[in-house]
């Protein structure tokens, strides 16, 4: 029987918005090195597998975000990665039909969610549980960091004038924007689909919305 390879995993905390992020990992000076290979990885699944814009592949999401990447411990190959977005998130009317949306581009009236997205695992480690294993990573962290997930809430909240600042903390509330074919794993960690929000297309697969409540540390 073929030994399991075994994996380790690294953490980038969100890169700042002055930070210039590029697509192109292969000549970027300019990328933290594991959001590098993050890059990498969602390039080969998302632009080149899955056919996904590679304009829109960087957001503005990226340089607030924390990301991680998974490692083979033999070679330190980059197999797999996930993004946790801090509240606010984009309202999901934005996501629907972002282009004839005309309401914020925040969500402010809901209560406070993280959001799960950019998970990929390449082809060749696939059916390793590896998936599986990058959202429990990300949900372990965050649960143990909720204070550093609040001031991340406070950077963009500051300047505005009521909305966001009656929000409250971060009291664990996860959502997640599955594609369909990947919603078992997620029913399989927790997660329940939220039958009002329907489905929706993004980048011609078709998804839905997920959430998961954790207990915080403490």
């Amino acid at each position: 029987m073929a030994q399991i390879p075994k994996f380790s995993t690294s953490i980038q905390p969100p890169p700042g918005p002055n930070a210039k992020l590029v697509l192109d990992t292969s000549s970027s000076t300019t990328n933290p090195k594991v959001f590098n290979d993050a890059m990498e990885i969602r390039k080969t699944v998302f632009i080149d597998e899955q056919h996904c814009t590679a304009s829109t592949e960087i957001d503005s999401d990226d340089p607030r975000s924390w990301h991680w990447v998974l490692y083979t411990d033999t070679t330190s190959t980059p197999v797999g990665t996930i993004r946790l977005v801090p509240p606010p998130q984009v309202s999901h009317a934005q996501t629907t039909d972002p282009e004839s949306s005309a309401g914020p581009e925040y969500d402010w009236m809901h209560e406070p969610c993280v959001k799960l997205t950019r998970v990929a695992v390449v082809p060749g480690f696939r059916g390793l549980g590896l998936g599986r294993r990058l959202v429990e990573v990300a949900l372990g962290w965050a649960a143990g960091h909720a204070g550093e997930i609040d001031e991340a809430v406070a950077g963009i909240a500051r300047g505005r004038r009521g909305a966001g600042a009656d929000l409250g903390p971060w009291r664990g509330l996860v959502l997640v924007h599955a594609q369909v074919d990947v919603e078992g794993m997620y029913a399989g960690l927790g997660f329940v689909t939220d039958e009002s929000m329907g489905r929706w297309v993004e980048e011609g697969i078709e998804h839905v919305g997920m959430f998961r409540r954790l207990v915080l540390d403490k």
